[in-house]
């Protein structure tokens, strides 16, 4: 437990930079919206409509949407923008804020006595007289719980940023999962309730002290806050290193793998920092855009997604295409393979596979009208599946999708008979499933591939700190290390398998 809760003081000050910048932004904007939408009610109408309907959109949706959005804005203006990151995170945030924010003050504003309103346009107050002196006063303590909604609401969603490459408690929720090291996930619950809870009584305390005109109880509410926000920035102004960032997608496998590459560059001499939990439509393109320094990926995801390539050469080829295709469109060095290749490889229970005679995706296709299939929440939409569905003819009883993890979980169970699993996954040994043949070669070769961003591609250093992986890690060893991760007791984190992995292999 206490390993979970080393991760937690960094990703608390990120997380607490980024809730309070979206806070922060999600006022400037309500608060003048606010008053301009109590004096024109068509703009009400609009202003309400729209902070509502962003609300109806699932925040992950919204954090998604970003980034194409800033991708393709960044290359109308010439490039420069991050899709990735603070940014789409901030932006996605500060419209979550609005809402509660801005109907609070419409709501506080339309509500004022007409009495008071017309006593202070008796004394000859200015329309900006009026909204300091009487209506803003007024309508303070109802704006205050607009505020306190709206900022447990944004340390809530920011939680989702991690999707985005956007380092925040949600770190620690999402490699939780995915590894299912429940303490992980429990650092990185309680550090986002904690500080909710304790946004939320300090803005309690400001509303009460202006309710009850105590300013020092205002100001001391207020000036906490500050401190907290001057805190989390604190280590972002004492850093003047220039930091490495390494990306990995949302698995066991690549949470090890960046583990690695980070030892490795930290050892000789970089300051590094990890995105995690990046979905494979966005990582390829994060390391292109330079958002991320260097990842893991593999080849037929690049060859099937990216290039959008249909046909299926052998695995030698699929690498160098990838390694060509990379640096002729988007300046990517593939540093080079790893040695080992993580391929779809459907898997049913062996005694299932035994009682049914399937030992190949055509044995399979003679009964899978009878058997559930149970996938990754991505592989349904990816060109492997329709593929493999287009090839072999295959038509489930049913077609339901998992997280991952809860994928093999699934098929342990029985909820699920057939999963596309992952060919160095531990698992497949461990859970004694039946790996189907595919001898129409419908899926391509998943070799991984070291690849680093184009403005590493020609650092030498850099590229010196990683090359001793290239062709070090065999299938072997990465499906132990995976192991050591996934399983269900004596668990180890990513990156006690990366250490693990690095002396197996001699590095």
């Amino acid at each position: 437990m206490s390993d979970a809760f080393v991760r937690v003081p960094d990703l608390l000050a990120q997380h607490v930079l980024l809730a309070f910048s979206a806070l922060l932004f999600g006022l400037a904007i309500a608060l003048p919206l606010a008053v301009w939408s109590a004096r024109r009610p068509a703009v009400a109408r609009v202003a309400l409509g729209f902070a509502s309907l962003v609300q109806t959109v699932p925040a992950l949706a919204l954090l998604a949407l970003f980034y194409p959005a800033l991708l393709w804005f960044s290359g109308l203006v010439g490039g420069g923008i991050p899709a990735l990151g603070f940014l789409p995170a901030l932006l996605a945030l500060t419209l979550y804020a609005l809402l509660p924010i801005l109907r609070n003050g419409v709501t506080g504003l339309t509500t004022l006595d007409p009495a008071i309103l017309e006593a202070a346009d008796g004394v000859g107050m200015t329309a900006w007289q009026k909204l300091r002196i009487v209506e803003a006063p007024l309508v303070a303590p109802v704006l205050m719980a607009g505020i306190r909604t709206a900022a447990v609401w944004t340390i809530g969603a920011a939680t989702l940023a991690t999707t985005v490459g956007q380092p925040s408690l949600g770190d620690l929720i999402f490699a939780g999962l995915q590894t299912q090291n429940w303490s992980l996930v429990l650092a990185g619950c309680i550090g986002a309730a904690g500080l909710a809870l304790t946004v939320d009584l300090l803005l309690a305390l400001a509303e009460h002290g202006i309710r009850a005109r105590r300013r020092l109880q205002v100001y001391a509410s207020l000036g906490a806050l500050l401190l907290g926000l001057l805190a989390a920035l604190a280590p972002a102004l004492s850093s003047g290193t220039k930091t490495v960032t390494v990306g990995a997608k949302g698995f066991s496998e690549q949470y090890i793998l960046a583990r690695l590459i980070g030892e490795r560059l930290t050892d000789a001499g970089y300051a590094v920092r990890y995105r995690e939990g990046l979905g494979s439509a966005v990582a390829f393109g994060a390391l292109a855009a330079g958002d991320i320094d260097v990842y893991v990926d593999y080849s037929g995801t690049i060859w099937a997604n990216e290039m959008r390539r249909d046909d299926i050469p052998p695995r030698e080829a699929i690498v160098r295409g990838v390694g060509d295709w990379a640096r002729e469109t988007h300046g990517v060095r593939l540093v080079g393979p790893l040695g080992f290749e993580n391929a779809y490889a459907f898997a049913m229970r062996g005694a299932d596979a035994e009682r049914l005679g399937v030992t190949s995706l055509t044995d399979l296709a003679r009964v899978a009208p009878r058997l559930r299939f149970g996938t990754d929440v991505e592989f349904l939409e990816r060109l492997e599946w329709r593929n493999v569905r287009d090839r072999y003819g295959l038509r489930f009883a049913s077609q339901n999708a998992y997280h991952p993890t809860f994928m093999y979980r699934a098929l342990a169970s029985g909820a699920a008979d057939v999963i596309p699993a992952f060919s160095s996954d531990g698992r497949i040994a461990a859970d004694r499933l039946t790996v189907l043949t595919d001898p129409r070669q419908a899926i391509p070769g998943y070799d991984a591939l070291l690849l680093v961003a184009p403005a590493r591609a020609e650092d030498d250093r850099f590229v010196a700190a990683l090359a001793p992986l290239v062709g070090r890690v065999n299938v072997e060893a990465m499906r132990e290390a995976n192991y050591r991760v996934d399983r269900d007791t004596d668990k180890d984190i990513p990156a006690e398998a990366a250490t693990w992995l690095a002396e197996r292999l001699g590095l």
